[in-house]
């Protein structure tokens, strides 16, 4: 145990490293992992599980506490991430797959390495830990109405098919990871020294597919994509950063705010692309996951270095 709970650190903390270096074996090996396009959802249903068993009761008493402070975060979430993408798909005339797989990313939950960038970061850990897992069990609903509003000018949404998927693929593996955690609470607690390990293959494995399976594509519309979802990453932190400050939170609150904000569940939005839409959508989505997980780490590592 002693050796996959090494390896399983070890894999954590070079989480951006296997993600780009998996984008790019679906990009130019993409033979080896288009038939497994069946897997996405088995896999986020993987990572959701885990974050399952990680979770406890203080992060819910965390929310009771102070509920202001997580109200901000989710709030904030869900207002600036969907309104920037669909400022952008007007701005840069996204084509309609695209526009609809930019703004289904930007209407997803907070993402699963979110909390490892704001420990990085020295900011408020708890905080952006409740306002995750906060804005993760509202997604059912928050999710398939933004992206109904905003993406149904481009494009038709069956926002009930969305909600059922969304129960489906992240509160019921949650819940369940839930259940085991209190049943069988020695072999959680032992599990959970594999889960970095076991969530990064599962990530890494979901970027590929999507990756090979959209690699000609790639080759003429990566450009855009990669444009707007750097844009949309980017003015996320910048405006989760101002949002929280503009409510007086103090530094370590705003760097929580900063990481729960700008870094979303991709995996869910390829997951939710793959099945409602085209393969093209997802695109937006894995490119997230690539782009998010390296400017996530060289933020938190800038801000590592700045106390109030």
């Amino acid at each position: 145990m002693n050796a996959i709970e090494k390896a399983s650190n070890f894999v954590g903390k070079t989480f951006s490293f296997w993600v780009l270096l998996f984008a790019c074996c679906g990009f130019f090996a993409p033979q080896l992992f288009v038939g497994y396009k069946g897997w996405i959802t088995p896999l986020l249903g993987i990572v959701m599980f885990g974050m399952g068993l990680t979770l406890s009761t203080a992060d819910f008493r965390e929310v009771f506490r102070r509920p202001r402070d997580v109200a901000i975060g989710v709030v904030g979430h869900y207002l600036i991430m969907p309104g920037l993408a669909y400022l952008l798909a007007i701005v840069l005339r996204l084509p309609p797959e695209i526009a609809v797989g930019v703004i289904l990313v930007g209407c997803c939950p907070s993402g699963t390495a979110s909390n490892v960038m704001t420990f990085l970061a020295k900011g408020d850990v708890a905080l952006g830990v409740s306002i995750a897992s906060v804005s993760t069990l509202i997604a059912p609903l928050a999710t398939p109405a933004l992206v109904s509003l905003l993406a149904g000018k481009w494009m038709a949404i069956n926002t009930g098919s969305l909600f059922l998927d969304i129960v489906q693929v992240v509160i019921l593996p949650i819940v369940l990871g839930i259940v085991a955690k209190t049943l069988f609470r020695r072999q959680a607690a032992a599990s959970v020294k594999a889960l970095p390990l076991v969530s990064t293959v599962a990530i890494v494995l979901i970027i590929a597919i999507i990756v090979a399976l959209n690699r000609p594509k790639l080759l003429s519309n990566g450009l855009l994509i990669l444009v707007a979802v750097i844009l949309h990453n980017l003015l996320g932190f910048a405006l989760g950063y101002l949002f929280a400050r503009l409510f007086g939170m103090d530094l370590a609150k705003r760097k929580a705010v900063m990481m729960e904000t700008g870094m979303q569940n991709s995996g869910l939005g390829a997951a939710l692309a793959a099945a409602h839409f085209t393969p093209l959508a997802a695109v937006p989505s894995a490119l997230f996951s690539v782009w998010h997980n390296l400017s996530g780490s060289a933020l938190a590592t800038w801000f590592a270095r700045r106390t109030n």
